[in-house]
């Protein structure tokens, strides 16, 4: 199978459990506490396998110029598209339930803003999956287990939000599985448009996406999971770092 087809399908596995995620809300009733928790766990997940994945690697192959740049590049396209989208009403797309104001509003509008703030969190990950394939043809578990993990709760945040702001079903799974199928297409692009590039721009790229997920889950995960959890939340987080970090270790 080539190569860049198998980065496609790896990248529509990790993004089919963001409809996991999304069906377990929709069909069973979870408690915003335990939603908080397994959103503060894949916080912790992402940010040990950007830590000890993404920008590693990106030092070790583009060296300390190309890894800032690109990390800080990252972060503040990121953060500008997020300032954009969350002034049309996608500000609330992790949030699950009503407090502080934050439940998911429910017109057109805002529901496109959503659809368009969950591909701007989903794209920079899945991307990744694809550009880790480059050096050796082989994928990186630890970054596929590290983001399916993390994408499970935002599954789950999102679809439980938008159902108590009176999303329907179709809305609901149609955008997850939709956001799932970019996701592969996502990664099949990262392999395919990145393995002719030097490793500098690897090493950037790699870098960008680290610098914009971390964005994303200071904006938008790690406020659903203190919002709710408050003091088990850092708890939480430690936890889903260490175990991407042993994932990494045994990976290794």
């Amino acid at each position: 199978m080539p190569i860049a087809l198998q980065a496609g399908l790896w990248g529509l596995f990790s993004g089919s459990a963001l409809v996991i995620g999304a069906a377990i809300a929709w069909f069973l009733h979870i408690p915003q506490r335990v939603i908080a928790a397994i959103m503060a766990f894949g916080s912790g997940v992402l940010i040990s396998a950007l830590s000890f994945e993404l920008m590693d690697e990106a030092y070790r192959t583009g060296g300390f110029a190309a890894t800032a740049i690109g990390f800080l590049s990252g972060a503040a396209v990121y953060t500008a598209a997020n300032i954009y989208l969350s002034r049309r009403g996608a500000r609330h797309r992790k949030r699950s339930g009503q407090k502080s104001g934050g439940q998911q509003p429910s017109d057109e509008g805002s529901g496109l803003a959503i659809a368009v703030g969950a591909l701007l969190d989903g794209i920079p990950e899945s991307i990744v999956i694809g550009v880790t394939m480059i050096a050796g043809g082989a994928v990186s578990w630890v970054a596929v287990i590290a983001i399916f993990l993390s994408n499970v709760p935002e599954g789950l945040s999102s679809a439980a939000g938008m159902k108590r702001a009176g999303r329907s079903a179709g809305y609901v799974f149609g955008l997850w599985i939709g956001i799932a199928v970019i996701s592969g297409l996502a990664s099949w692009i990262g392999y395919a448009v990145f393995s002719g590039f030097s490793h500098g721009v690897i090493a950037a790229t790699e870098a960008v996406a680290a610098g914009a997920i971390l964005a994303m889950i200071s904006d938008t995960m790690m406020p659903e999971a203190f919002e709710v959890a408050h003091d088990f939340a850092g708890l939480i987080t430690v936890a889903g770092f260490l175990a991407a970090f042993a994932l990494s270790k045994l990976g290794g």
